[in-house]
């Protein structure tokens, strides 16, 4: 059986605080899996980037990694950046298979989410 590793991916800011929701993020992935298979990286400002991210999980023992986009929408850096990034992932470990998820803003349950949230900050106290 392989081992299977999550790579999340977040643009990354100069402001620490800003990426506290993607660290609560990857911390409850962890408390799904082993917590060395889940690794948080950016594509700038803050560390590791992705190649890094890659291959701290290559070091784990992943044989497959699903990268997921923690964009809203899938603008340049989803369509451009980051599949670059991913064929030098593809290029510098060809005995692991990486599976590129859509970004998490596209999916039904984040739009619904997004929705419900709006929703209830529109409600009179």
């Amino acid at each position: 059986m392989d081992i299977t590793g999550i790579l999340l991916f977040a643009h990354g800011a100069r402001d620490p605080a800003w990426a506290r929701p993607f660290e609560a993020v990857a911390q409850q992935l962890r408390t799904r899996t082993a917590p060395e298979r889940v690794v948080l990286a950016f594509l700038e400002f803050m560390g590791p980037n992705l190649i890094d991210g890659g291959q701290q999980l290559v070091n784990a023992g992943c044989q497959q990694v699903t990268v997921v986009p923690l964009f809203l929408g899938a603008g340049g850096h989803v369509r451009k950046d980051l599949p670059e990034l991913l064929a030098q992932l593809r290029a510098q470990h060809p005995g692991v298979s990486w599976q590129l998820a859509p970004a998490v803003g596209e999916s039904p349950q984040m739009v619904q989410a997004m929705a419900d949230i709006a929703w209830q900050a529109s409600q009179p106290l």
